[in-house]
């Protein structure tokens, strides 16, 4: 079977053409109850479809683009893990000192294929297989999930050696609400359920995920426009957490209201847009940003540009830190949060000054090892 897609290299023979869409998951609050379900952390990474054929390895992304360029220390190990014709999903993650690390994966998207390099002998990335769709001429998508999380534990067993791994799973829902809250030190975003009975369906929303949520208390520090509304719109809300010292880090932003509030809020706000540089913490970055430069920390300035957002407008507008509000968030990547946060409300009734880094919850960083350890089977429960 030829493979034709732009973008793909070579060729591949097997029971379908890469790309394809992978199957998705829709949020829940909790994870289901009763029998039947298969539970598995939820990685924090870049998913990947990986299509083997004898010396071609094939990765796809979630949004169906090749991604052998960006992790080429991952095509030796695929081979020597994988079955020699198969397709498998799983996730491209790279593992630090204290848990998964998203950022380091986006360094990679990089144009130059020496940058590329560099980053892949000194953060080599790993990959974590869960589901196997295709083995040899036989097309597994119609099978039973729990059937094929068997076939794919039978394939790697004796075979899977770092950096390729799999990952563990259970039928035991007690141990998944305990990995939920375990494994989330680790960088991982919570646990994913699917049904023992279920196919796989590409594109679809089949597969259910718990993500860790909860609230923090931030001063708002600053804004940026819309781009569809400039000066008359708010895009986001520039989001700040002191430290022990009083120094005002800038964690993030929120950006989850309606062009009706987004036009309340841009009037809101005018009153704290005046003299709001004065005495500014993070006054500095004005011109900083402006030329898309970072402080000597390496600390996200709110106004600075990269090559992830390159031609998008990032300034932003100071305010006088004077509001408080209330964002739920699912958990922090270092001193950041890790994904846009989702406003709350306001909090009058708090200063901006008790907006603190220790007001967030904390959770001992789970062992990395004891998942990446095993090159065999790490089915639990089931």
């Amino acid at each position: 079977m030829s493979n034709t897609r732009v973008g793909y290299r070579g060729g591949v023979r097997l029971p379908f053409d890469p790309p394809i869409a992978p199957m998705l998951a829709k949020p829940a609050d909790a994870l289901p109850e009763g029998d039947g379900w298969l539970f598995e952390p939820k990685w924090d990474g870049f998913r990947a479809l990986v299509f083997r054929d004898g010396d071609e390895t094939l990765i796809q992304s979630r949004d169906l683009k090749p991604l052998d360029r960006y992790f080429p220390e991952l095509g030796e190990p695929l081979r020597a893990s994988l079955p020699p014709r198969c397709v498998v999903d799983g996730e491209v993650v790279i593992a630090g000192g204290g848990g998964l690390e998203f950022e380091a994966l986006l360094l990679r998207i990089h144009p130059a294929a020496s940058r590329v390099r560099m980053l892949a002998e000194q953060s080599p990335a790993s990959y974590v297989a869960w589901d196997l769709l295709a083995l040899d001429d036989a097309d597994l998508r119609s099978v039973a999930q729990g059937e094929r999380r068997t076939r794919l534990e039978a394939a790697l067993s004796g075979m899977a050696t770092p950096p390729v791994h799999l990952t563990p799973a259970t039928t035991d829902r007690a141990l998944a609400v305990d990995w939920f809250d375990r494994f989330e030190g680790a960088g991982l975003d919570g646990v994913i359920a699917k049904r023992l009975d279920g196919t796989y369906q590409p594109g679809k929303r089949a597969m259910i995920k718990v993500k860790h949520q909860r609230t923090a208390d931030c001063a708002v520090a600053g804004f940026r426009w819309h781009k569809n509304g400039p000066g008359t719109h708010v895009g986001s809300l520039l989001l700040g957490l002191f430290d022990d010292a009083g120094k005002l880090h800038h964690v993030g932003v929120t950006s989850s209201f309606s062009w009706d509030r987004r036009a309340a809020l841009a009037k809101e706000l005018e009153p704290l847009r005046e003299n709001a540089l004065e005495g500014h913490p993070w006054g500095e970055w004005a011109e900083w940003a402006a030329l898309g430069a970072a402080d000597a920390s390496g600390q996200r300035l709110p106004g600075a540009t990269s090559r992830w957002n390159r031609g998008k407008d990032l300034s932003w507008e100071p305010l006088r830190v004077e509001r408080v509000a209330e964002v739920a968030y699912d958990h922090l990547q270092g001193d950041r949060f890790r994904h846009g946060t989702t406003f709350v409300r306001w909090r009058p009734d708090k200063q901006p000054e008790a907006c603190r880094y220790d007001q967030l919850e904390e959770t001992a960083a789970y062992e990395l090892a004891k998942i990446f350890g095993s090159s065999t089977s790490q089915r639990t429960g089931g």
